[in-house]
């Protein structure tokens, strides 16, 4: 996140008035907001609109804060062997330093507190995209579709056409049987 003005209203904002600035200081949160736009890879995200819980640890350290926790959601999308649709739990743990205006840091991307608040969309958003699956799987045991006829095996799986013929001598079948009578 480069150093800028974040927003401080809403259900990702966390005001820190509450937690003392010295270092060591500690406090934990629980909120639950609605998942952003975006949210999205490949056949897989959290729909906008959806609920993200959160549980955070917040803790005072000599830059700002050190904010510690878990994200949790529903994943939705398809399956990418079957196509079949996919919502189940999702969660996933990161953490995030803030520093306040005015300290020493390293580099430039820096999450700054502002007003005494500090922002969590963005490492929430970096987070969840960073670990939503690129080819998700309605199951481990997924047998996906038919390459031949576009079935799913997952229904169907002894699923079978008879034996198979060599394009090149398909021509040749009719032949054969009519030879044999």
């Amino acid at each position: 996140m480069a150093a800028s003005s974040k927003r401080t209203d809403g259900a990702f904002t966390v005001s820190l008035r509450s937690l003392p600035r010295r270092s060591g200081e500690a406090k934990s949160l629980e909120r639950t907001a609605a998942a952003p736009d975006g949210l999205l890879v490949g056949l897989a995200g959290i729909a906008p609109g959806s609920a993200i819980r959160f549980a955070l640890q917040l803790e005072a350290v000599g830059e700002g804060v050190l904010v510690s926790g878990r994200a949790d959601a529903e994943l939705t999308g398809q399956c990418s062997r079957c196509l079949a649709p996919i919502a189940r739990p999702f969660g996933v743990f990161f953490q995030e330093l803030y520093v306040y205006p005015g300290r020493d840091g390293e580099g430039e991307n820096l999450s700054l507190i502002t007003d005494e608040a500090i922002d969590l969309e963005p490492a929430v958003r970096d987070a969840l995209l960073l670990d939503l699956p690129l080819a998700p799987l309605c199951g481990d045991d997924c047998l996906g579709l038919c390459a031949s006829c576009g079935a799913n095996l997952n229904d169907d799986p002894a699923h079978s056409h008879g034996p198979a013929v060599d394009i090149r001598w398909r021509g040749l079948s009719g032949w054969v049987a009519s030879q044999a009578d």
